[in-house]
């Protein structure tokens, strides 16, 4: 891998290009790095208030309607972002969208359970959530490649 810097105070901000012949685990761990740097943390409403959640801290984002919510230990929280937006921005080796209304951290998945309509995922924290089987395969190769 070459790696070029450019220095030179016409730059206003920093800017990333990469080029490569195809995206490997290599160019997506240093896309995560970055983002990681973009993401240190979401806001999140509850009630009147607001918090700064931190992703690690959150085990799954889901919409309901229109709105996307951050279930955590503390809760359950309002969060402006999209859920595209959030799997472009989240780590992708942390995060992994379940289903079309649910991104998952994949440290917070306790265990997977059969089910008639998909598998259900059981979180750490005791909640589930519909996994369907063409995402679950995803989960099992992401798991296989660690």
């Amino acid at each position: 891998m070459k790696i070029s810097i450019d220095v030179d105070g016409k730059y206003r901000e920093t800017s990333v290009t990469i080029h490569c012949k195809e995206v490997d685990d290599s160019i997506k761990e240093i896309l995560d790095y970055l983002n990681a740097q973009r993401t240190e943390f979401i806001v999140g409403k509850k009630g009147e208030h607001q918090h700064i959640l931190k992703p690690n801290h959150v085990h799954y984002f889901h919409s309901e309607g229109d709105q996307v919510m951050a279930t955590t230990s503390d809760g359950v929280f309002k969060v402006k972002e999209k859920l595209y937006e959030l799997e472009e921005s989240l780590p992708f080796n942390t995060f992994i969208r379940l289903s079309k209304s649910v991104i998952a951290n994949l440290y917070e998945i306790s265990h997977f359970e059969p089910s008639f309509n998909g598998t259900l995922v059981h979180f750490h924290s005791g909640k589930k959530r519909i996994c369907f089987k063409t995402l679950c395969r995803k989960i099992e190769r992401r798991s296989k490649n660690e």
